[in-house]
């Protein structure tokens, strides 16, 4: 999907809020969108993930299934936590025993199991914030589109929210991310753009995704003449180990996908050690990345 082109401004002859912005969304990519207070970043977003449409230019491509996070949740909705995830998975297509199960194993994720049954008028702040994740990532999309979603998570469920968007990345969704915390998935973003004026500039690429943020080094071994399968999570460097291992190093954000991989492989991969590897200190750059 595309944007050209594509300006938004509210009401007949109101001041233009976006004007002018080209943004690619190629699938299997995490892209960031920096901008100061009001510069127009969820006006973007939601035009991203068709809540709005634009008063000028173009969206092209297939619409892909698209899950979204508001800046504010409407938690004034007459659902229960479960009941609200199960509504919003049925929804997107999922059949009402499947959506009831993902929407258990969300909010066991984010550490709301006990909520499931609260009504959404008389949670907190925090766990609101988890359901309305949760409804986003359960879906599995294609799109996946987040305005301040970490915003009011604990420690926990702000690490949970990042291993969700690594996975989905993973799998070959797209991922826009609006959030204040400037280190947040910093060691694994594809491509940052800036809302500036009433456009957008596109922002150096990070260096090759995985060079900074924390990172897990993994000790493996295989069946004799086993070789790793292709396509792991994060792409982990990889190195020879002591005693036939092989050594996996990967950004932590992707260590939970990348575990399952090898423990699911045909034939699965012994896991000997896991550890914290420290990231390497950033290669200056000589020239500007280029921004597909």
């Amino acid at each position: 999907m595309n944007l050209t082109g594509v300006g938004r401004r509210y009401g007949l002859g109101g001041p233009w809020v976006l004007r002018g912005v080209d943004l690619d969304l190629p699938a299997h990519t995490l892209i960031r969108i920096e901008g100061a207070n009001g510069s127009g970043k969820s006006t973007l977003l939601r035009l991203v993930a068709g809540i709005d449409a634009p008063t000028e230019g173009r969206i092209t491509g297939r619409r892909p299934r698209t899950a979204y996070v508001p800046e504010r949740f409407p938690a004034a909705l007459p659902f229960t936590a479960a009941g609200y995830l199960v509504h919003l998975g049925r929804i997107h297509g999922l059949r009402t025993a499947e959506a009831t199960g993902r929407a258990q194993a969300w909010l066991a994720r984010f550490g709301a199991a006990d909520h499931a049954r609260q009504p959404l008028s008389e949670l907190s702040k925090g766990t609101s914030q988890k359901v309305a994740v949760a409804q986003a990532l359960l879906a599995e999309p294609e799109l996946l589109v987040l305005d301040e979603a970490w915003t009011g998570l604990d420690t926990a469920a702000r690490d949970e929210l990042d291993r969700g968007v690594a996975e989905r990345v993973t799998a070959g969704a797209t991922v826009v991310f609006v959030d204040h915390d400037p280190r947040r998935l910093a060691g694994v973003i594809d491509i940052t753009h800036r809302v500036e004026g009433l456009g957008l500039v596109p922002v150096a690429a990070r260096e090759a995704a995985y060079d900074a943020g924390p990172r897990v080094r993994i000790e493996v071994t295989g069946a004799s003449g086993a070789t790793l399968p292709t396509g792991l999570p994060g792409a982990p460097a990889q190195e020879p180990g002591p005693d036939g291992t092989l050594r996996l190093t990967v950004a932590a954000v992707h260590s939970d996908a990348l575990l399952r991989s090898l423990l699911t492989a045909r034939p699965p991969w012994h896991i000997r050690q896991l550890s914290e590897s420290a990231a390497p200190e950033p290669t200056p750059r000589t020239e500007p990345s280029r921004i597909p």
